[in-house]
């Protein structure tokens, strides 16, 4: 499927929190759905802390029809209390490469 619409976020968990966040990230209900073809997590070799999403979707309307839905926002609801700080998000778009765990 075609990558249309695509963003990268870095976060920043409260101090000791970077686990659960990984946790959390990595049992998001968008890793299951057919229009998001690219959902990788990773953290920052030096602080634990500091966690990155990248996500590519069909479109930007599946991804913000999938944002809107209850499982999404619950999900959002689990991760606020969990940050330190306001996300930084960069508008990309995945093109291509490989991620292996």
């Amino acid at each position: 499927m075609p990558v249309t619409h695509g963003f990268h976020a870095t976060m920043t968990a409260r101090p000791g929190k970077g686990d659960e966040l990984v946790e959390l990230l990595l049992g998001a209900p968008s890793l299951s759905h057919d229009d998001c073809v690219v959902f990788l997590v990773s953290r920052s070799a030096g602080n634990r802390d500091v966690v990155s999403v990248t996500e590519g979707w069909t479109s930007e309307a599946a991804h913000g029809e999938f944002f809107a839905t209850a499982e999404a926002q619950a999900l959002v609801a689990k991760l606020q209390p969990l940050l330190a700080a306001e996300s930084e998000y960069t508008d990309e778009v995945p093109v291509g490469g490989k991620a292996a765990i």
